[in-house]
């Protein structure tokens, strides 16, 4: 069997992420990931947390491997993954009333997260939840040196890439209808923020 590919920073965070998961997703039913990547969180959250439904998605090119790792793993809750670019106009139709991202917003660019998020404002539920992990700014501020540094390497690589400020992102979740319940410090200087929209007509 080919060897899949293997993120060793999936490895090290998903428990304490599956931590959060269990409380802010303990009511949810159909979770929509999104930047699936190796497929590792994929896998291991949906084995972990058997009461949801876990889609996987990723872009076109991304998709091979990730259908290969899901499609071993065996899950009946992680159907095949499915093709997702915030670029393009359609999104996979589908209904979810939760959101899961890791350490995607540093690799889109600016105007990808501004369609990340205006994007999923009509494709979940009225009442949806979403979870996004990975490295934010603060005030304008890094808050290490490793993210500083981190930071500089992801604009070497691409000059689009960079940490995201936390309230930028979160002036696009509310605009989207969200509001933010939760900001946790998570392990190496990252964050889990998670947002929820109330539900048309529920009461205040």
């Amino acid at each position: 069997m080919t060897r899949l590919p293997s993120s060793p920073a999936c490895e090290r965070n998903r428990d304490p992420i599956l931590a959060v998961l269990r409380k802010y997703f303990a009511d949810r039913t159909h979770v929509l990931e999104i930047g699936s990547g190796t497929g590792q969180h994929a896998e291991y959250f949906a084995a972990a947390l058997p009461h949801l439904h876990w889609q996987a998605t990723e872009r076109p090119e991304h998709l091979p491997d990730l259908r290969a790792r899901l499609a071993a793993a065996g899950l009946s809750n992680a159907p095949e993954p499915l093709a997702l670019d915030v670029n393009d106009d359609t999104w996979p139709a589908g209904r979810y009333d939760a959101l899961f991202s890791a350490n995607t917003l540093h690799i889109m660019s600016w105007p990808e997260v501004e369609r990340l998020f205006a994007g999923i404002g009509g494709l979940l539920a009225g009442d949806a939840r979403v979870v996004i992990y990975g490295p934010f700014n603060y005030g304008g501020r890094f808050t290490s040196g490793t993210n500083a540094a981190f930071d500089a390497w992801l604009k070497d690589q691409a000059p689009h890439r960079g940490i995201r400020g936390f309230e930028s992102v979160d002036a696009l979740a509310r605009a989207a209808g969200f509001h933010l319940e939760a900001d946790i410090a998570m392990p190496a200087n990252n964050r889990c923020l998670a947002w929820s929209r109330q539900a048309a007509g529920a009461p205040a």
